[in-house]
């Protein structure tokens, strides 16, 4: 992900004041008989140029931000310990007097999802639609399965149970806590991201070097700015294919972009399936992709055999391990679910009838498309949940990565500015003019293909628009200059 890596001989030649003009021209006389791949690498490094000076900024903050993310799972178990954890005992008690508990402390509320803790000395999380929490989160009482004592109350979000802390690093890491306007903000750093990691990935490979070392490894005995470009390029090499993978990831919960994700892969057969709640034919699923697991609309009336047995049937099934419980609602039954997105994941779910304990519905991850289950492992490993802690450490060290990358490009940018007088002049962009030393036969279905990819994704097609326009309008100004 390089903002400017173009040949360190050229890029380090002193400027001779020649003109854009002139430049452009030796550049076209120079590649009439070069390679394809010659001729569009100037093109490339020129869209690479204006979309990391352009786009960096906003890379830097979701870069930043996704840090703190990654970092907050450990500070969420140190910060709200006392709610988490409680000390282990010899036997718990049923579920039902756990939740009747919850329901004593905060009688305002509705249960509608269960947690049980998943380790000898984990507090169950009863989660409940509460007026004291925001819209589309859950007020969490966590409550000791040993003596049914109240552990504290916290606003839970997410399928991940993400508190306070790390639902706040969230959100910023999401919209910058700007809501719906603040969402372009990241799905347009997403959109970008794969290009500038594509791009600058294939401009490092594409330069000429006499050792292989150099590709992978910093350049040894290097100063100035030929140092910053070897660091650059080659934790860029490193880097690409999480960046890439953090950018395809990211897209899934755009606005523009996730619509058309969506609806692909429904058309492919890869939607995610969900165990089926409804009694008697009632519609009725078990829960969604951030959902909490409950929140079906009214409560259940009838004949319910409890929490308790509901759970027994459930384990009966094969269900085990870490689990969320939905209670049932008006047409709906108990759906329990595995959770644990660690690999290899336990995701399998059930849903039982609240009625006589029967099971409605049976999902094994197993069955779910290629697809959907490639999906799940992408969704995850963005979240830092795939695997745990290894997982989180991964996505730290990608977003250090990602941070330096952009500001060893801004250095290389400021070091290539034309003269050193000149303090507050920017680095040079590659010659405009480009695109026409490709030969037709490459440059048609490069076009289509970005006219393809820019529909798919909207606002990286809206902004590449926006550069080209302006670069025209600049290229034009700066020739009516030139022959005054």
């Amino acid at each position: 992900m390089a903002i400017d890596t173009q040949d360190t001989a050229e890029q380090d030649r002193p400027d001779q004041g020649s003109t854009e003009t002139e430049q452009q021209a030796a550049a076209e006389t120079a590649g009439r008989n070069a390679s394809t791949w010659s001729t569009l690498r100037p093109l490339a490094l020129r869209i690479h140029f204006y979309a990391g000076l352009l786009v960096g900024p906003l890379l830097l903050i979701a870069a930043v931000s996704g840090l703190l993310y990654s970092l907050s799972f450990q500070a969420e178990k140190f910060v709200y310990r006392h709610e988490l954890t409680v000390p282990a005992g010899d036997r718990a008690l049923p579920l039902s007097a756990q939740v009747e508990a919850a329901r004593q402390a905060r009688p305002d509320g509705t249960v509608t999802a269960v947690w049980p803790g998943a380790e000898k000395d984990a507090s169950t999380r009863v989660l409940m639609s509460s007026p004291k929490v925001e819209e589309g989160k859950s007020l969490a009482v966590f409550v000791d399965p040993y003596t049914a004592e109240i552990r504290g109350e916290l606003s839970s979000y997410g399928g991940s149970g993400a508190l306070p802390l790390r639902t706040w690093l969230d959100e910023l890491h999401r919209d910058l806590h700007l809501g719906d306007t603040g969402r372009y903000y990241s799905e347009l750093a997403a959109s970008w991201l794969w290009v500038v990691a594509l791009g600058g990935l294939l401009l490092w490979v594409g330069r000429r070097r006499t050792a292989r070392r150099a590709l992978i490894l910093p350049e040894r005995g290097a100063k100035g700015r030929r140092k910053t470009l070897s660091w650059h390029g080659a934790v860029g090499l490193w880097a690409a294919a999480g960046l890439v993978l953090l950018s395809a990831t990211g897209l899934t919960w755009s606005r523009y972009a996730g619509e058309n994700i969506g609806a692909v892969q429904d058309q492919l057969g890869g939607a995610t399936p969900s165990v089926s709640a409804g009694i008697d034919g009632s519609a009725g699923g078990g829960g969604d992709h951030e959902g909490h697991g409950g929140g079906h609309g009214g409560a259940h009336q009838g004949a319910d055999i409890g929490i308790d047995k509901a759970l027994e049937t459930a384990r009966a099934a094969g269900i085990d391990g870490q689990l969320a419980i939905s209670l049932p609602a008006e047409g709906t039954g108990y759906v329990i679910k595995e959770t644990d997105a660690t690999f290899p994941v336990h995701l399998d779910s059930v849903a039982v009838n609240p009625a006589d304990g029967t099971v409605i519905d049976q999902l094994r991850f197993e069955d779910y498309p290629v697809l959907a289950k490639l999906t799940r492992f992408g969704i995850d490993a963005h979240m830092g949940v795939f695997l745990g802690l290894p997982n989180q450490l991964a996505l730290a060290a990608l977003m250090v990565a990602m941070i330096m990358l952009i500001l060893w490009g801004y250095r290389m940018w400021w070091l290539r500015r034309p003269t050193k007088a000149r303090g507050l002049s920017g680095g040079r962009p590659v010659p405009r003019g480009a695109w026409r030393r490709i030969s037709p036969v490459a440059l048609l279905p490069l076009t289509a293909a970005v006219v393809v990819v820019g529909w798919f994704v909207p606002l990286l097609g809206v902004t590449l628009a926006a550069f080209l326009v302006v670069d025209l309008a600049l290229g034009a100004v700066a020739r009516v200059r030139a022959r005054a």
